[in-house]
Parts: C-alpha cells; structure tokens; sequence
C-alpha cells in the first residue's frame, strides 16, 4: 500500500504550511500528493504551485470537479501540467451534488449522472490520445455542439498540443454501487470518501470488474495524539459538514452513503442538527465509532495496529489529510 498526501480545498484563505507538508511528504517518499475543490480554491493551480516546487512526488486532483470545466478543458489542464511537471499528473474527477452544481455552477445537475460520467471520461480520453479529432452524440457533452443557440459552425477538432501521456490516469469519486462498478469499468482508480477497512466487502461485487493496476486510493484523517477522543473532533466535524452541508435534506450522497455503512438512523439525525443550524450538536450527533473506523487516529501503538487493517484489503494508495509533518513521518516509518 503506498501513501499520498491529501491537502484538499483552502477554506478562508491559503494554508501556509501546505507546501512544506507536500515537499516534505517527498522526502518521505509518499508517492503522490492530492488537492481538491469545491466553492472556493480550484484543484489545478495549487498543484501547480506544488509541482514547480518538487520533483519525483505525483500529483492529483481529488476531486476536479466535473461541472467545473466542459470535458476538453479539464483535458486542457491535465496536459498541460502534466507536460510542466514531467508526466507526473493523476487526474481525478467527480460529478460534485445538485447542490454544488446548480447553486454554484449554474447547470443542471445530470438526470442520469453514470451517463454524464461516462461521456466526460469519453471525450478526456479522446483529447489526451489524439488519435483524431473529439467528437461525441453524446446526450450530456455532445461535440460538436448541435443543440439550441448552436450556429451550426463547430466541427470536430483535434487538441493543438500533443499530451505528453496519452495514458494519463483518470480517477473517479464515486458513492453508489452502480457509480462504483462503473468507476471500475471505465477509469483507472477510484477515490472512495469514506473507506472503512472492515467494511470492505460492501465494495467486492462493486469492483469485480476491475482491470489488473486499478487504484483504490481512499481519503483517510489521520493524528498522532494521545487523546482518542479529541483527535477525533476534526473526523466528526467534517463528517457533520459533508452529511448535513454538502447536499440536500433529500438528496445528499455523503448521508446515504453513510447509511450503507449501517448509520441510517445516526446520519439522518446528523442531517436534521445541522440544517437546523445546531452545528455543534451535529458533531456531537457523529458516532465516535463511525469516525473512528474510517481515520486513524491516536497513540503511535494504535495507528501502527489500524493501518495493518488498512493494508490487509483491497486499498493501493491510502490518502493521509495529516496536520504536522510528525504524523507523515509516522505512517512513512509504519508503511516501510
């Protein structure tokens, strides 16, 4: 199992201290470091700030958001820092929620999101093989365009810059079981949000199809601490935020998927807390055992006997949101 760094999204401003973690979690031979995005920071331009300030260390997007960017311009910038990089580029993409994609983005999120999924992932591979020009009849991202307002002008074009990597790795976050038989179909890796290390066989059938190399490459807090329970918090709170923020009341994945893992009851009162606006009874409301089986967290003896779990299942690359360079040199000394 190899290890990455995941620094997600900026919050109020950038974090200052993220490009010493991702230069140090190089020297610790992590083999990739991940950003994200989700109303705020884009994933693309800090990697790129990263990337000209390391050598070796590859780097992902986890997640570029789908609604973000038509499917060329997402190719646009995966090639394009993947030639300024050296061919280091893994390129991780996610559709986001109604929520996101219609109050953010101002587009209609996808009545069939498995086929929107597939048809970007289509015409990304299409860019990036340039063995013709891209062109789709696709419902969702069709090229040329042909639909309403269309002037009849577009043709089929073919990108002006060879990529570098016609290969390039395409990842997916994906929640539902069809989204993730889908993902093991289709892409390269999948990103799972949450990943329980004994609940793994809710993923089996899901990833039966999945060629020899597929990434499993799940998103894990993790702290040296002594305090069990404290180090949890930050576990609870972004939980809290993902299950009661990051969707509608009737209509949120994150919620859903915690459910299938066997908190039902638990994520729904999560949900009601926090659009209530009783945040702090949100996190109070996060199970400790739901926070705790999917980060790692605690005393070095505790973290060394989890992450055997970890490594016992089917997870190639375990993604560390980490905050000190302490706890990266723990799990690098604990992976060896």
């Amino acid at each position: 199992m190899r290890l990455g760094l995941a620094l997600g999204y900026w919050g109020r401003g950038p974090r200052p201290h993220d490009l010493a973690l991702a230069r140090e979690a190089e020297r610790l031979d992590y083999r990739s470091v991940w950003t994200a995005e989700s109303w705020g920071s884009d994933a693309f331009t800090p990697l790129t700030w990263i990337a000209a300030h390391t050598s070796r260390i590859l780097l992902g997007t986890a997640v570029a958001q789908m609604a973000a960017r038509t499917p060329t311009a997402t190719a646009m910038h995966a090639l394009t820092l993947d030639h300024l990089s050296g061919g280091r580029v893994l390129l991780g993409l996610g559709l986001s929620g109604p929520q996101v994609v219609e109050g953010w983005y101002g587009r209609p999120f996808p009545q069939s999101p498995l086929t929107a999924t597939r048809e970007y992932v289509d015409v990304v591979r299409q860019v990036l093989r340039r063995e013709a020009p891209v062109a789709l009849d696709g419902r969702f991202h069709p090229l040329p365009y042909t639909g309403p307002g269309a002037t009849g002008l577009g043709r089929p074009l073919r990108s002006i810059t060879h990529p570098r990597r016609a290969g390039l790795p395409v990842l997916l976050g994906a929640e539902g079981p069809r989204n993730v038989a889908q993902t093991a179909r289709i892409a390269d890796g999948w990103l799972p949000l949450y990943w329980s290390p004994s609940r793994t066989d809710l993923h089996t059938a899901a990833l039966d199809a999945a060629p020899e190399g597929f990434m499993v490459a799940p998103l894990v807090q993790a702290r040296l601490c002594a305090d069990v329970a404290q180090g949890l918090r930050p576990v609870k709170a972004m939980l809290a935020f993902y299950i009661g923020g990051m969707g509608h009341a009737a209509r949120n994945f994150h919620a859903d998927l915690m459910g299938r893992m066997g908190y039902e009851e638990e994520a729904r009162r999560v949900q009601r807390l926090f659009l209530a606006g009783r945040r702090d009874e949100a996190v109070g409301a996060v199970p400790d055992a739901f926070a705790d089986e999917i980060s790692l967290v605690g005393p070095r003896e505790r973290i060394a006997e989890r992450l055997d779990l970890w490594r016992a299942g089917p997870v190639t690359d375990l993604l560390v949101t980490a905050p000190d360079p302490g706890t990266l040199r723990l799990l690098a000394e604990l992976n060896a």
